[in-house]
């Protein structure tokens, strides 16, 4: 799911919300959502 969730945020089809959605379903960790997009897991979902 990592791999499918960076490439979509990378051709900018997800945005951060949607990278901030897919930690909470548990589809990625935190730590991944760092990696996809470069920023800490905020503890408040992103506008």
């Amino acid at each position: 799911m990592f791999t499918t969730l960076k490439r979509l945020y990378d051709l900018k089809l997800f945005d951060k919300q949607k990278i901030f959605e897919s930690v909470k379903c548990n589809w990625i960790t935190k730590e991944q959502y760092k990696e996809i997009t470069g920023e800490d897991y905020p503890k408040q979902p992103q506008d």
